[in-house]
């Protein structure tokens, strides 16, 4: 396979970017991210992909409910706030405002268009990200939107790269 044209065609994909939060036992966290997709219309899933080194991967994996919130094009400061901090560092809640919701969830004040899940499953197939399989509980939408765009923060440096790894290892499959 060639990785190069693999590559090109996912960059032109150039995929709507989220905001995922979550919390566990008083322990709240919050990361961008640009996997993300529908996977089941009957019942209704929504995956999500997490990196490995990010602390939202591991509140996620213990934590019972997430939240996925739809960035708007002009939102790229809060993009900025949950894509290039690392919440092993930085509390990025105490930094914006949010609703406390379901489950402790954080729900962002700044993005009103948002679904909240319940985690069904979580695949570690051994790459850098886990997929989180949800079953949405609740969404919200609000007025027009469009959305922020991976070309729109990809000069933005993530507070983890990729190819840093946890320890210990991530369970296989939940």
């Amino acid at each position: 396979m060639s990785v190069d044209a693999f590559a090109t065609i996912a960059a032109s994909l150039d995929p709507a970017m989220v905001v995922v939060t979550s919390a566990h036992d008083g322990e709240r966290a919050g990361c961008l991210v640009g996997f993300h997709a529908q996977s089941s219309i009957e019942p209704p899933r929504y995956c999500v992909w997490l990196s490995k080194a990010n602390h939202t991967g591991r509140v996620v994996q213990r934590a019972t409910t997430l939240a996925v919130h739809y960035l708007d094009a002009t939102q790229r400061d809060v993009a900025e706030l949950f894509g290039t901090q690392t919440g092993d560092e930085v509390d990025k809640l105490s930094l914006c405002a949010w609703d406390e919701g379901p489950d402790g969830v954080p729900l962002l004040r700044a993005c009103p268009r948002r679904v909240v899940a319940r985690r069904i499953a979580v695949l570690d197939e051994g790459g850098d990200h886990l997929c989180v399989v949800t079953e949405p509980t609740e969404a919200t939408a609000e007025g027009r939107f469009t959305p922020l765009r991976l070309s729109d923060v990809d000069d933005l440096t993530p507070g983890h790269e990729a190819e840093e790894r946890p320890s210990p290892p991530t369970e296989r499959a939940r």
